[in-house]
């Protein structure tokens, strides 16, 4: 079984994540798969910093993130671009671990995206679990995680597919208002 778990920033897709890797699956998450497919060296840094100049990475040629989620928040097509840049990468990294683990004959696994791409997500999960949180609770939670502005919060959150897109797309909801206690309470009888 391959679940997909996704959903808007700040909804607590990782702790959701991680509560049911707990359960016994693998875990395949697809910020570090994005972390490694644009580390120094790369094919998609190299793409990356052909489109968008040599000022996106630091002294020692890592992506400078920070710099790089200014430019690309404020600009739809450039976010847009970055995404048709770095998604082949991810997507073929992802599917590289999904196929390691099923090798490993390993019975469950969980790949954590937070755009349910039709393509290396959506056609390779078995179910689809949405992670949804009240508005003000999920830009309290991206303030507080990325020392962001309540406008630079909305600006990512704008960013995004709605609420309602990513419902559309699940087999399964996760509400995530409350505390962790509350959360792992709901996740109880989820069977991996």
């Amino acid at each position: 079984m391959i679940i997909g778990v996704t959903g808007p920033i700040g909804s607590g897709k990782s702790t959701v994540s991680k509560i049911l890797a707990k359960k016994g699956a693998q875990l395949i998450d697809a910020d570090l798969v994005y972390k490694e497919v644009v580390s120094k060296g790369k094919p998609a840094l190299e793409e990356i910093v052909s489109f968008f100049g040599h000022e996106i990475v630091d002294a020692d040629g890592q992506l400078d993130r920070k710099k790089l989620a200014g430019i690309v928040f404020e600009d739809e097509g450039k976010l847009d671009q970055l995404n048709a840049i770095t998604h082949k990468y991810v997507v073929e990294k992802i599917k590289e671990e999904i196929n390691a683990s099923l090798n490993k004959r390993i019975s469950s696994i969980i790949v954590e995206c937070p755009i349910p791409v039709e393509h290396g997500f959506l056609d390779t999960v078995d179910k689809v679990y949405v992670v949804v949180a009240d508005i003000y609770v999920r830009v309290e939670r991206i303030m507080k995680r990325n020392s962001l502005t309540y406008q630079e919060a909305m600006k990512r959150i704008d960013a995004q597919m709605s609420e309602e897109e990513y419902i559309r797309i699940a087999d399964y909801i996760i509400r995530n208002d409350s505390d962790l206690e509350t959360l792992e309470k709901q996740l109880e009888n989820i069977t991996i």
